[in-house]
């Protein structure tokens, strides 16, 4: 994990140096910009200098049952605000946030560890719910977490707020359990940005699937394909965080041959969709097959997502075309396939956004509700690009993709819940602390000799 955190500390640097030379300023400001540190009093500030507000003796303090305030355990690889402190309880509690109208993020900060003989770590088991929605039932952080690799979590959601009305976000405990958060974000988006009328439903032809207020999204992918992680501060100011993660999700086909283009000197120009739909940097590098017609007609670009079953998703494609040679219509035109079914016969970036440059989004909506296969809890979404066969429909036999963005959305029910993963093995449960130092040490004699035979050879030469 650590160059993955280097490269998000390089990416928050390099947006604000950026930003401070050209004293611009993020193309979306939030009128709702909450951030609570939940445990916490007074106002903390993060790493990227966000402040923060602690939910201690102000308008944020919990409603319940002797909730608690605690500190993260020295031994917790959490260093940052809002991940030292946590509020904890055995019973129910309610955060009661009063908000501006409109559509928002809800982020979910956790921090799963053992916070003191009465918390222990494995004994995290409650549901979330926000307004009529239960964004998490029965939820184990800790098996979440150690299921991802990982020490912390976010999982972020999307709500539409009504007139006047506040945000009421309750933690209820599992029997025998305990809930807990360590922080909550609730960030205003741009009307629209992701409830839309226009999504394309891939399962009947020539139909939209509309994404309306009564609906909650939760964001499962968000990557920048072909790209480096892009932290929250270096988002259109909505704070999102973009992975670079798509190379994992990869079949090894399209891990042999295909390529990472760049755009390193056409300028962007945000005609076709708002400038605060993904960060530049999404559209400036990407994900293509290669210039070989051969094997490009040979096997299509796959990625493999899994998602939760019986739900449907709406998949965001963002699509940039920067290269020199694609200039017109019919340059580069392919297929999209998503869940075996076919969401575009002819895609053309150019036709769809009018020029080179120009960035653009397709929404698409499928369902998944086939059955996992044996003791899986997940079904796998393929997404697939496919180059044209027949030379006659495009100069180049070619696919790309810049970006994705994959929401769960809502049931009739407003459930948005699925199970937790399944435990990894206990070879894999070694607390990092305890593996981080053996590392360190074993790692240690090797060094040494290295950097005395380095410098043997240079007091040779």
């Amino acid at each position: 994990m650590k160059p993955i955190v280097t490269l998000l500390y390089l990416s928050l640097f390099l947006h604000i140096l950026t930003l401070f030379v050209a004293g611009q300023s993020p193309p979306y400001t939030p009128v709702d910009n909450i951030t609570l540190a939940c445990g916490n009093s007074g106002q903390p500030s993060s790493n990227d200098n966000r402040e923060w507000s602690g939910d201690i003796d102000s308008k944020f303090t919990p409603i319940g049952n002797a909730s608690e305030s605690i500190n993260a355990p020295p031994s917790s690889t959490a260093s940052q605000v809002p991940y030292t402190k946590a509020r904890l309880s055995r019973s129910k509690f309610t955060y009661t946030i009063p908000l501006s109208p409109g559509q928002k993020f809800i982020r979910l900060h956790f921090n799963p560890d053992t916070y003191s003989p009465d918390f222990q770590r494995s004994n995290s088991l409650f549901s979330v719910t926000a307004a009529s929605f239960t964004l998490l039932k029965d939820f184990n952080a800790s098996v979440t977490a150690d299921a991802s690799g990982g020490s912390l979590l976010v999982r972020e959601f999307c709500v539409n707020i009504e007139t006047g009305q506040r945000l009421e976000i309750t933690f209820t405990p599992s029997k025998d359990a305990y809930a807990f958060i360590n922080g909550i974000e609730i960030i205003s988006m741009p009307t629209g940005l992701y409830y839309t009328s226009s999504a394309n439903f891939i399962e009947t032809i020539a139909r939209s699937y509309p994404i309306e207020n009564n609906t909650a999204l939760e964001m499962v992918y968000r990557i920048n394909v072909g790209g480096a992680p892009i932290s929250p501060y270096a988002d259109t100011g909505m704070y999102r965080t973009w992975e670079a993660a798509d190379y994992i999700y990869l079949d090894d086909t399209s891990k042999e041959f295909s390529v990472l283009p760049q755009n390193n000197t056409i300028e962007l120009n945000f005609v076709a969709v708002p400038e605060y739909s993904a960060p530049e940097e999404v559209c400036k590098t990407g994900r293509s097959m290669g210039m070989n017609k051969t094997i490009n007609k040979s096997y299509n670009l796959t990625w493999v997502f899994p998602l939760d079953p019986k739900f449907y998703y709406l998949v965001r494609l963002h699509f940039c075309e920067f290269e020199s040679d694609i200039t017109k219509y019919g340059d580069r035109s392919f297929q999209i396939y998503m869940a075996n079914q076919t969401a575009e016969e002819l895609a053309d970036v150019i036709g769809w956004s009018g020029a080179n440059g120009n960035p653009v989004y397709r929404d698409y909506v499928v369902g998944m509700f086939m059955s996992p296969v044996g003791s899986q809890k997940k079904v796998n979404l393929f997404l697939e690009l496919a180059a044209l066969q027949r030379d006659s429909y495009t100069t180049y036999n070619d696919a790309i993709l810049n970006g994705l963005e994959i929401f769960k959305l809502s049931d009739s029910n407003g459930n948005l819940a699925g199970p937790n993963p399944d435990s990894p093995p206990l070879a894999q449960q070694i607390p990092k602390s305890s593996t981080t130092s053996k590392s360190h040490a074993s790692l240690l004699p090797i060094i040494v000799g290295v950097l005395s035979a380095v410098l043997l050879l240079l007091s040779v030469l």
